[in-house]
């Protein structure tokens, strides 16, 4: 359904006019909840049940809308979660930083010296820009790629609060590398009240060959799949080929573990580089809570397994 909407949009003009009038709805006449429901039923074929919610999906839909405190915000701003990460578990354990700054034309060679390096947003979700030469860098390209992106409120497209008063800034990175020049694999550790419950391997990120395998905390591969879409109808299914358990396995468990304390349910991300763990970023909701996971049955098998600790009477008022 959302690729065909896309077709609409792209080609024709009608779809641009629909477009636009539907932005404005959505940011000044839709409710959060309305908005989560709409999505959900559009994204899953059913409803989305929120007073009493069962499985993991419709769990982190509960979250998403109920439970929001000033630190969901800090945690997904990918600037101010440095100070987050620093206190609970140190600084060594941060990205080296390079640079930061609100103004995209302040993203030159005069700035941007050390290589190799990744730039990108605080504020909303994807990936960044890589630089591995300066000589052969497009500035004005990457300033005005970085002007968009700093317009955007990535909480209006998914009302993931937590990104609603994000102040956008631009953050200049150390590129993690492993020895051989290859981009480290991303773990990310999905925690339930605070215990490691599953890993989430991806495999070739940004690429046709992007899988993602599921294990457990003691390395035995999951039964089901919980996939993205990657485009053409493919999806970030499980490799058959498994991952090698990393030597740092258990140092990522008890560090993520003092990360999510303060939540029911959130994924923890790090990058192991030739056995030096760096920390990626939280996540709290996986997806929005929108993708299936297979086979289904495991929905409510997980869901089962997060406790929604945040009494009925706290909910914010959305």
């Amino acid at each position: 359904m959302l690729d065909f909407l896309r077709k609409i949009y792209y080609k024709t003009w009608f779809g641009k006019l629909l477009m636009i009038l539907y932005r404005w709805i959505n940011k000044y006449l839709i409710s959060d909840e309305v908005f989560v429901k709409w999505r959900y039923r559009l994204e899953r074929g059913k409803k989305l049940e929120l007073k009493n919610p069962k499985t993991l999906n419709e769990k982190i839909n509960w979250l998403k809308l109920y439970d929001r405190t000033a630190l969901h915000t800090q945690c997904a701003d990918k600037y101010a979660v440095r100070e987050y990460v620093k206190g609970k578990i140190g600084e060594g354990y941060l990205v080296p930083l390079y640079y930061h700054t609100e103004d995209p034309k302040d993203i030159h060679d005069g700035n941007v010296t050390k290589i190799p390096c990744i730039i990108k947003t605080n504020h909303d979700s994807g990936g960044g820009t890589f630089i591995t030469d300066l000589h052969s860098v497009d500035w004005s390209f990457i300033q005005k790629q970085l002007k968009n992106r700093l317009k955007k409120n990535y909480y209006l497209g998914s009302r993931e609060w937590q990104y609603k008063d994000i102040k956008p800034r631009i953050i200049v990175e150390q590129l993690l590398q492993d020895s051989g020049g290859n981009i480290p694999l991303d773990y990310k550790l999905h925690c339930f009240n605070a215990r490691v419950h599953m890993v989430q391997v991806d495999i070739g990120r940004g690429t046709d060959n992007h899988f993602r395998n599921w294990y457990s905390t003691s390395w035995v591969r999951e039964p089901y799949a919980w996939s993205s879409p990657k485009g053409h109808g493919k999806y970030t299914d499980p490799s058959e080929e498994d991952v090698e358990r990393p030597a740092t396995l258990d140092k990522m468990i008890s560090l993520s573990e003092i990360l999510a304390e303060p939540f029911d349910y959130v994924r923890v991300d790090w990058y192991d580089v030739d056995g030096k763990l760096y920390f990626g970023e939280i996540t709290f909701h996986h997806d929005g809570g929108m993708q299936q996971i297979k086979p289904e049955k495991y929905d409510l098998i997980l869901g089962q397994q997060v406790k929604l600790t945040k009494p009925a009477g706290d909910q914010m008022k959305i």
